[in-house]
């Protein structure tokens, strides 16, 4: 078979060839249209972003704001506080040992400021009536809390006088509490250091308070309380 040469390219089959190039041509076009990045919408306008750079997008919710809140103040007592009832006295003729210890504890109850049991130990007491002068330890328990104090009995042949002393009391928290808010205006709620029933000296500091007032603020009291079961509150 003879080789082909660049004269034998060049022959009437030429116009043959350029068709068939432009045809070519037209699809190569035609195939480029078809691989665009992105094709136009059906409007012929470009497809807005939603997310476009300049959008801040939604707002974040915002944080409320605590205040605080403000309290409602607890009622100031309206009556004194009430003398307790105590019962079981004994006859004006009974032994005096038996009436000193009735005596002792009921002003142990009424200086507490509510009627519990109590119990007096003095040993010795019964020995009281004899003429003459007689100083007895004696030992008073109130609803289980128990304290010491001195009796002094002075005996005559008709009649006998006596006194009871101590440097402690005991005395229920309610008590307490009542005198605080007999003294401080506005209190909201009131916190003291003690059990519902405490012995405490009355020579001593006093019972640690703190009053929350309708403001939310907490402000420091001291309560002492004498020796007959008085309760003065004030400023710490």
């Amino acid at each position: 078979m003879p080789a082909l040469s660049l004269r034998g390219i060049m022959t009437p089959g030429r116009t043959k060839f350029g068709v068939a190039v432009f045809g070519l041509s037209a699809l190569l076009v035609f195939l480029v249209a078809g691989c665009s990045d992105s094709a136009p919408d059906a409007g012929g306008k470009p497809s807005a972003n939603p997310t476009s750079a300049g959008s801040s997008g939604p707002s974040a919710p915002s944080i409320p704001t605590t205040s605080k809140p403000t309290l409602t103040p607890l009622p100031v007592p309206s009556k004194p506080w009430p003398t307790p009832s105590v019962k079981g006295e004994p006859a004006s003729d009974a032994p005096l040992a038996q009436r000193i210890r009735f005596a002792i504890s009921k002003q142990a109850q009424i200086t507490a400021g509510r009627a519990a049991t109590t119990s007096v130990n003095c040993p010795g007491i019964d020995k009281a009536e004899t003429a003459g002068k007689h100083t007895l330890t004696c030992t008073v328990t109130y609803a289980g809390k128990a304290y010491t104090g001195q009796l002094t009995v002075d005996a005559k042949q008709y009649s006998a006088s006596y006194k009871f002393t101590s440097d402690s009391v005991a005395i229920v928290r309610a008590k307490v509490v009542d005198a605080v808010l007999r003294t401080v205006p506005g209190a909201a709620k009131v916190t003291c250091t003690m059990d519902d029933v405490a012995v405490v000296k009355h020579t001593a500091e006093g019972i640690a308070c703190d009053v929350t007032t309708t403001a939310n603020a907490v402000q420091p009291y001291k309560a002492q309380v004498s020796g007959n079961g008085q309760v003065l509150v004030a400023k710490a």
